[in-house]
Order: C-alpha cells, then structure tokens, then sequence
C-alpha cells in the first residue's frame, strides 16, 4: 500500500526537477557600490585604490560569477570575472591622465546594473626634463633637443622657448605626441649667449592642464667664419675677347664646399675653400655671379657682378617693303653697328642669310620675290675676328610671309532665299587673301555701306533694304581690297539672279463666281486668282459664318477654283479666299455674296399649296353664302301677309310647341292658330326691319294663357322671340298690323318633302313653314359657330 505505481513516481521526480530548474534560474542584482580610496582628490604621485562592490539576491544557485567592468568617463579601462562580490583597481602611482570620472557595471547572466559614477582630481603635473646634444653650435647650425615627462602619460603637447638674458621666452616649436617625451631639431641665427626651455600640456577631457617649465639650459651661438671673397681679373668691365678668371676663397674656418653659380646654373664646385674659373668673356657671359660656401646644413654666398662690353651690336633684319604681298620684290638687310672701332673693323665682318635655319646666301643683303615658297623664319649672322678670337653673332628670327592679295569677290543672299518686298542681307566673300579686308557694297537707292574683315570667322554681311524686282539684285556691286596701293577686286550681283532662289509674294487676290444667284439643286464655282506670285500658291476659300476654311488648293498656277455642288440654302451668304506662297505673307480677297433661289419643284408644291387654301376659301364663303340664302327663304316662308298689305309680325312660341307637343295622339299633326291680338299690343312688340338693315330682328312677346279646355299646359309667363322681317312687297308699313302665332305639333318625316317645306302639302306655298326644318339648320348653324347666338326659329 505505501509504494507508488512507477509511472506516480516518474512524474514525482519530473516534478521534483522542474521546481530545482525554476529555483535555479531565480536571482536579482540589488545593489552596486563604487568606492575611491584614500579620497576623490589627491597629488599625482599617490597610490589609489578603486573598489567594486555587488549584493546579489538568488535561490539556490551556487558559484554565481560576476562580470565586472570599471569605466572612465563612459571608456572601459578595466573587466573582470569572479565569483566574488567584490574587486578592485589599483591606480599606483596615480597621475593627472588618471583623472575623471568613474563607474562600476556588473553583469550577472542576462542582466546588468552600473554603479552610481564617482569623480577623481589628480592634482600636479610632472617638471619635463630638456636635455641638448650640442649647447655651443655655430650660427645656423641644426642641433637636437628633447623635452621628457616620464612619469605622466597621456596625450601630450610640447612647446619649446627661447630666451635672451633680456626678455620674455618665445616660443620656437610646438610638437604633439602620444608618448611623454619628444625630440626635434633646432637652428639658431642669432650670435650669442640665449637660453631654452620646454614644457607640456596634457589634454583631458575635463580640459587641458599644463605643466611648469623645464630647466634653462644656457646656449652660445658662435659665428661660422665661411663667407667666400670674390675676386674678377683682370676687371669686373671687360670687353668681347677679353679672357676672365673669377676666384672665390673661404679665409677662415673649417673646410667647406665651393659653388660658382651664375643665373641658378653651376659654373664650377670644388671640395675646400677657393676655386678659381677662366673664360673668354662674350656678351651672354654679362651678369652676376654668386659664390657660395657650404659646411653641413650652413650655406654663406657672396656677389660679383661681371660686365661684357660689346665689340659690335647684335645683327638686325629689315624688310623692305615692310607691307609685302605676293608677287612683289623685297630686300632683306643684316645691319650691324660697332661699338669699339679700335678693336674691330667693319672690313672683317662677313654676313650670311638663313631661312628656317638653312643657309640660303653670304651677303649682308637678300633679294628676291615673294613667293609662298619664299615664306618662312629668315636670320641672319654677324662673323668677326679680333685678336685672334672669332665672334659670331646671330639677329632675332623675322617672319617673312607675303600677304595674299584679295581675290575677286563673290555676293550671295544670305540663306539663299530673297523675298521680294522684303529687307533682306547680302554676304560679299573673297575665297582668299590676306586679313584685314575691307568689303564695300553698293546697291539701288544710294546705298554705300562697308565692312572690315579682321579676323578669321568674320564675314562682311550688310542689311539692304526692299527690292521689288529681281533684275534689281544685278544692280549691287561689292568692292573688296586688303592693299591700299592696289585697285579693288569687284563683284557683280549678276550671279545672284541665277544662285538665289526669289520669291515674289503673291498680289491680293479676287474672288469671282459664276453667277451670283443659284438654285438650290445646282452646283456653283468659286475662281480665287492673283496676277503674280512665286509658285506653288496656296488657294484657302472661306464662309464669313463659319469657322474654318472650307477647302485648300496647292497649284503652280495663278488661279484656283472651288466648286459647290447640290447647293442648299445653308451655302447662301458672303464668301472670301486667301492665298500665300513660300513668301509667307497671307493676302485675303474681296468678299462675294452668293443668294440660293428655291428649287422649282418647291416653288410649285407652295403655289399648289396657295390654290390649295384658296380654293378652300372659296368653298367655305359659297358655303356661307348659300347658308345665309337659305335663312333667309326661310324667313320668308314663314312671313303672313294681310289683305290690307300691313306689315304683319310672326310670333312663334315655344310654349305653344311645348304645349302641342303634350296633347292627346288623336291630335298629333294638327295645326293649332292662335287668336289676333289686340292692334295697341302688337304695335308695342313690332320690330321695323328696313332696306338698309335686312337682317332679321328679334323681338320678346308673351304667351299666350292656355285654353282651359284643352290639355294642361305649363303655368306662367314664358318669354319667345319671334323673327320679324319687312314686307317682302315694298307696301308701304301700316301701324295696324296683325300678329300670327303659329305652332307646329306634329313633324313631317315625309323624306319628299322640301328642306324649307315640312307642313301640310294643301297649305299654300307661300305661307307654308317648315318648322323642324329651320329650327335644326339654325341649331346646327350654332353648333359650327356660324350663326349668332340667337334662339331656333
């Protein structure tokens, strides 16, 4: 019962092993000390201890190493691993380079921690040491010295001073190194008693501190006696011929070395101290003379200056003439002038001529023709014997280049193209001749301008003003000259006719139609032509309302055409064309109107159209005017005349028809009179109609009280009209009258009977009305607008 199964006790000690894993791995730095001992601030020279200290807190973990690292200001000087909490620095003995400020950061596995820093003053510097290989050397004479700290170390700089025994030290070199000590040569030039030091400076990174001054160690600079004498025999002033030995000797002092120089060139050098130089003086050897004594890095000279008198002058060339051209003579001289009559003879002189360094003739005169084979660096020498010694002397290199004469000269259009009309430039050219020439032009209209060519490139171009004919470009003539002597070379512009390519801009042009009417339909050209112009020409049509041209024609003729066919209305209006050419100067035309005329089918549908709506006219007044006769028999018809030829008046009430149309059916179709009225009450009611006014007139009457005896009729006073018109016999009116009401009952359907003529066929025709008849033409004739807003008959 107490043992566990195996795989139990598997997980157990899995268990066990994790938890010392995690116990393991458990730490934490708690805190780090920086400790400077015996104190933050002390002389150079004292031994100084720098501890670390570190706290760690951890579970279990045995053998903990410490990584420890100590910096100076933030620069690492010192690392080292221990298991220890503690480690020190020893700075013994400690020096100025050792101030700063310091820290301490440790790192225990992955996690590290820096002390907090502390600060160390080193105070004092060390008194550097000079130390001279040579206290006594002569005056510019190199020497060595050095200038040591040995006991401090840093970056340092070393300064060195000089002093005289009155006076503030100056400083002579300053030298910067790594080390604490230096060495460096020193030359002094003053005579005499002086006295050096030297000191340092260290630089920190709280800033530079600077040590005492070293020792003063006492130098004397002694003079160096090497300075050469100079002497020049037989005399410093000698003529040509005459033989110069010039000695230079060192008096006093060690053995040196001696220079002759003379124009930094080296005539002569010996070891010791003299050395002696002879020559036969001529007239390059004039100048000074420098002698020079060498002893280690010392170096003294000395001065003579030697004058070679001339026996005769330097040769000169002259040419004659000086402005040579080709194919003239010239004379070439070699002239000389003597100077010491008594030494040398102008009898002994001999000349020879040389071209390009060939000898080409002896004589003291060249002649000959210029030539460009005769071109070329001509000098001549001068030979004389005097004593026994033979001097030759050589003139200065002339140039000798005979001058090309002009040739003729050539007049061109500058680009090639004239544009009559227009200002345009001329280029006048010689193929060949000497510069400067000088180009003349004359041309049409007074003109005479010039032109200097001096240089190579230059071209004589002038501006001339518009021509307006070709042959005129013949009229110009350009003189070209380079010699004043000789006549100019010309040029004629007649060659320009055939080299230049002339453009006359095209003249306004016109603008003509073949007619200036046109049906619609048809077709119409438009003929644009100018009377001159450079071909090709370059025709453009245009519509004034509208915007871009209508067509472009390119032709090497005069005149172009534009053709318009099917013209329509849209193609009426003002046109205008507009031609150019190469000359690039657009013209426009007059400006032509074109009218377009209808087509003649259009004219026939519109005059079909008119007899169209005229015959339409025609039918509606005929159609009228039978309406208004026909109402008019009407009228008539229903007119009762009376035996005394009265003006009788014909009432016809509604009421009387509304009444009849309610009677029993044995009465349908009967005619119903009514009673005469009274003389005074149909006079009140009657409407006179004249001659001049024929139109029917309408006037109100009253209806008649229903007879009791007869079916019941509607109640009241209804208001009718009645249509009265004049006695169609010409009687004169009578004021008595009678007053018919009539009253139709029954409709006649008789389809026979006439349109006016509905009522019984025994009634006398003239009296005889056909109601319903009226009565409809009238409603219909209301209907359709025609009749007045009038009741029915």
């Amino acid at each position: 019962m107490g043992s566990k199964p195996p795989g139990l006790q598997f997980l157990s000690i899995l268990l066990i092993f994790w938890q010392s894993a995690g116990e393991e791995s458990s730490y934490i730095i708690d805190s780090i000390g920086l400790t400077i001992q015996p104190k933050n601030t002390i002389e150079r020279g004292t031994p100084v201890l720098i501890g670390c200290h570190v706290s760690v807190s951890h579970s279990n973990i045995p053998d903990l190493e410490h990584q420890f690292q100590i910096l100076k200001d933030e620069v690492p000087i010192y690392s080292f691993n221990t298991t220890n909490s503690t480690v020190l620095y020893e700075l013994n003995p400690a020096r100025a380079a050792d101030s700063g400020n310091y820290e301490c950061r440790v790192t225990v596995k992955d996690k590290s921690k820096a002390s907090f820093s502390e600060r160390l003053d080193v105070t004092g510097l060390q008194t550097p040491i000079l130390f001279l290989n040579n206290s006594k050397p002569f005056e510019n004479e190199e020497f060595e010295a050095s200038c040591s700290a040995p006991g401090e170390k840093g970056l340092f700089i070393f300064r060195f001073y000089l002093k005289f025994r009155t006076g503030e030290p100056q400083m002579i070199k300053q030298l910067q190194t790594n080390g604490n000590s230096t060495k460096t040569l020193i030359k002094l030039r003053h005579i005499g008693d002086c006295y050096l030091s030297c000191d340092y400076e260290i630089s920190l990174l709280s800033g530079n501190k600077r040590s005492n001054s070293s020792n003063e160690t006492h130098v004397t600079v002694k003079v160096l006696n090497i300075t050469p004498v100079v002497i020049v025999y037989p005399s410093d002033s000698v003529f040509e011929g005459d033989v110069v030995e010039v000695i230079c000797r060192v008096v006093d002092g060690p053995d040196v070395e001696v220079f002759l120089t003379k124009d930094k060139r080296i005539l002569k050098k010996v070891p010791g101290k003299a050395l002696s130089h002879m020559f036969t003086a001529q007239e390059r050897d004039s100048g000074e003379y420098v002698c020079k004594a060498v002893w280690g890095n010392v170096q003294k000279e000395n001065y003579k200056t030697i004058k070679v008198k001339e026996l005769f002058s330097k040769p000169k060339l002259i040419l004659e003439p000086v402005d040579l051209f080709e194919g003239d003579r010239f004379k070439l001289t070699c002239k000389v002038t003597i100077y010491v009559p008594e030494k040398i003879d102008n009898s002994i002189l001999t000349y020879s001529f040389y071209r390009d360094n060939t000898k080409i003739i002896t004589s003291n005169s060249y002649i000959s023709m210029a030539h460009p084979n005769m071109n070329g660096n001509y000098t001549c020498k001068a030979n004389a014997s005097s004593l026994g010694n033979s001097f030759i002397k050589e003139s200065q290199a002339l140039v000798v280049k005979a001058k090309v004469p002009v040739s003729k000269p050539v007049l061109s259009v500058v680009g090639g193209t004239l544009l009559l009309g227009k200002p345009f430039q001329l280029l006048c050219q010689s193929n060949s001749g000497t510069l400067p020439i000088s180009y003349t032009l004359y041309g049409p209209g007074k003109l005479n301008e010039s032109r200097v060519v001096s240089k190579p490139g230059d071209k004589a171009i002038f501006n001339c003003p518009a021509i307006f004919k070709s042959l005129d470009l013949s009229k110009f003539l350009c003189h070209a000259r380079n010699h004043k002597n000789m006549v100019p070379m010309i040029g004629s512009g007649q060659l320009m006719l055939k080299s230049t390519n002339i453009i006359e801009p095209v003249s306004n042009p016109e603008l003509k139609v073949d007619s200036s009417e046109v049906s619609e339909g048809h077709s119409v050209i438009l003929n644009c032509s100018v009377q001159r112009g450079t071909s090709p020409i370059s025709f453009t049509w245009f519509h004034t309302e509208k915007g871009g041209p209508l067509a472009s024609l390119s032709t090497n003729k005069t005149e172009g055409s534009f053709r318009i066919n099917n013209v329509k209305g849209e193609h009426g209006g003002r046109y205008y064309c507009m031609s150019t050419n190469p000359a690039k100067d657009d013209k426009k035309s007059n400006i032509v109107m074109i009218g377009v005329k209808m087509a003649g089918w259009k004219k026939g549908l519109i005059a079909l159209f008119c007899i169209l709506i005229i015959l339409a006219l025609v039918l509606v007044i005929s159609f009228k005017v039978r309406l208004i006769q026909c109402r008019r028999r009407r009228t008539g018809r229903l007119s009762v005349k009376s035996a005394s030829t009265k003006v009788e008046r014909l009432s016809l009430t509604l009421a009387e028809v509304n009444e009849a149309a309610n009677v029993t059916p044995g009465m349908m179709g009967k005619s119903i009179w009514s009673e005469h009225m009274s003389g005074s009450e149909s006079d009140d009611h009657i409407s006179t109609v004249t001659q001049e006014n024929p139109e029917p007139q309408y006037t109100e009457v009253q209806t008649k009280e229903a007879d009791p005896s007869r079916a019941p009729v509607k109640q009241g006073t209804d208001t009718v009209y009645s249509e009265v018109r004049n006695s169609q016999q010409g009687v004169p009116d009578i004021n008595d009258g009678v007053s018919l009401e009539y009253a139709q009952l029954n409709h006649d359907n008789d389809p026979s009977s006439d349109n006016c003529n509905h009522g019984d066929p025994s009634t006398n025709a003239d009296e005889k009305t056909d109601v319903n008849t009226c009565v409809s033409d009238a409603t219909a004739e209301q209907e359709e607008g025609k009749c007045d807003a009038a009741p029915d008959c």
